[in-house]
């Protein structure tokens, strides 16, 4: 089992540190994806994007790594009512098929070996109905060794990147209670041509490709894509 990053305090302010982020333009377009089906995110997590979509009315399954994660999905006003599974969603599975299968926010890069990212597709086209889609937001691969993606008072985020092997650090030093704290979890980044490769082994092919949830174009200036690949 690969080891929870998630787990203890981070779990406890995860929600408090991805407060900015944006949640209505994601929950529009997987809904619009999901249509009248039932949907699977892998690394459900809090909730944070699977609770306002059940709110939509669409039925959403979760797998996750973190029972830490978990507990403050099951924490919040119908949390319960999500089926998670716990596990590593690039094997874990359950039981049903979907009109959608999706990974949000970088996710896809804590699966730090290729094998491992391959197997998330393959396990994702599996629980697919056909015409069912996969949808994954990440990050470009960056083009410098160092870079920084997060500067305020109280936290600092430095990404470590090694392009020779693909391997990615996030260091995030975060103000705690007047001290700081240092967390450094490692990643796998991958380019959109090695996911669409991925996706082709898995049997999907590529639909479309945002540069982000308002279906900006992608293009060679983008740092970062939202990318929907189907079940024929």
């Amino acid at each position: 089992m690969p080891r929870d990053w998630f787990a203890g305090s981070v779990a406890d302010r995860y929600d408090e540190h991805t407060a900015a982020l944006p949640v209505e333009p994601v929950v529009d377009v997987l809904a619009e994806l999901a249509g009248d089906g039932s949907v699977l995110e892998f690394g459900v997590g809090t909730g944070r994007i699977a609770m306002p979509l059940a709110a939509r009315g669409v039925p959403v399954h979760g797998i996750d790594l973190s029972p830490d994660m978990v507990a403050q999905l099951r924490a919040k006003p119908g949390g319960e009512e999500i089926p998670v599974a716990i596990g590593d969603f690039s094997t874990t599975t359950v039981d049903g098929t979907f009109s959608l299968v999706y990974l949000v926010r970088n996710t896809i890069m804590n699966v730090t070996a290729q094998e491992g990212q391959v197997a998330c597709f393959e396990n994702a086209a599996a629980h697919l109905e056909p015409g069912g889609c996969f949808l994954i937001e990440v990050v470009v691969p960056a083009d410098r060794p160092l870079s920084v993606f997060d500067l305020s008072d109280t936290h600092v985020g430095v990404d470590e990147y090694e392009a020779a092997t693909q391997a990615l650090v996030s260091h995030h030093f975060t103000l705690v209670e007047g001290r700081w704290e240092r967390l450094s979890p490692p990643f796998r980044a991958v380019s959109p041509a090695e996911l669409d490769l991925m996706a082709r082994i898995a049997g999907l092919r590529l639909r479309e490709r945002w540069s982000g949830w308002g279906r900006e174009p992608f293009t060679s200036g983008s740092t970062s894509h939202v990318s929907v690949w189907e079940r024929p």
